[in-house]
């Protein structure tokens, strides 16, 4: 129970990814709020932790909306106490297509939840965080953050955003003993799949992807994996570990003790860089220190 007397939460926490790390960092001892904008899922999400034990509560509201956050961050802390554990789960893919045809309004809908949903919510909880002089805070990437994400353009954009938010928010609030990590969760099958599946040939080379995922199960990541990886992320473990991408299904993060979480605390690694020469010359020499 390495989350006991600490209060979680978590945006997008009625289904999905959200749902799974609810349910993980309550498993783990923590008492968990939960936020989306479909009351009946939050119910059904906060009966089954309490079903476990656990202690839960939940409000209805919409990230994009500054003031509704932080009604719902107000209500955690009368309900459950303080977040030392924030989790931001919510988002959506926006407009699928080509860019060309997209329209402008849905497109700046995906920013309005995916990027400023995750600003609203932060700011809504550092200020505790900072005073309490301790905080976890776990923000969701995506498909598009580091590659090219053809027909999600919005999606990818606002993924990257996050990312390098994540990174420049971690080093301002580095002294106050408060980390900023993001979560990179994999080809997950939720609900924003039956998206890709309705726009058809819409969604590009998505479109086959995801179809061979609920076929065949090729390519798919379980939500339980970014949920445990979130777990570790607000422990004492990562207390260390800051400002970093972290692939739930590709980096290995079950292995790492203290010692490896401490040498990769003080790399590049795990970060958004160009590669060039300038950059290039630090990394390989922490990769010949790795192999070494």
């Amino acid at each position: 129970m390495k989350l006991a007397g600490r209060t979680a939460f978590v945006t997008g926490g009625g289904r999905g990814i959200g749902e799974a790390i609810a349910r993980a960092l309550a498993a783990e001892g923590a008492r968990v709020f939960v936020m989306s904008r479909t009351a009946a899922e939050l119910e059904r999400v906060v009966a089954a932790i309490r079903g476990e034990g656990g202690e839960a509560d939940f409000a209805e509201a919409d990230v994009a909306d500054a003031a509704q956050a932080t009604r719902a961050v107000r209500r955690c802390d009368v309900s459950l106490g303080p977040p030392a554990i924030l989790v931001n789960a919510a988002g959506v893919y926006g407009p699928i297509g080509p860019f060309r045809e997209v329209d402008a309004a849905a497109w700046k809908r995906a920013l309005d939840v995916n990027v400023m949903g995750t600003v609203h919510c932060c700011q809504a909880v550092l200020p505790v965080m900072i005073a309490n002089g301790n905080g976890r805070i776990i923000n969701l990437s995506g498909g598009g953050a580091t590659s090219p994400l053809p027909r999600f353009t919005a999606y990818a954009a606002s993924k990257a955003a996050v990312v390098r938010f994540s990174e420049t928010l971690a080093e301002e609030v580095r002294e106050h003993g408060v980390t900023v990590n993001a979560i990179a969760p994999g080809a997950v099958d939720t609900r924003l799949q039956d998206e890709v599946m309705l726009a058809g040939a819409r969604s590009g080379d998505l479109f086959d992807r995801i179809r061979r995922l609920r076929e065949t199960g090729e390519g798919g990541v379980p939500a339980a994996l970014a949920a445990a990886l979130a777990g570790v992320l607000a422990s004492d473990a990562a207390a260390s570990l800051t400002g970093k991408l972290i692939s739930a299904p590709h980096d290995g993060w079950q292995d790492w003790d203290a010692a490896r979480i401490a040498d990769l605390a003080a790399s590049d690694w795990l970060t958004l860089r160009r590669l060039d020469a300038h950059t290039l010359a630090p990394l390989a020499t922490q990769l010949r220190e790795v192999i070494a």
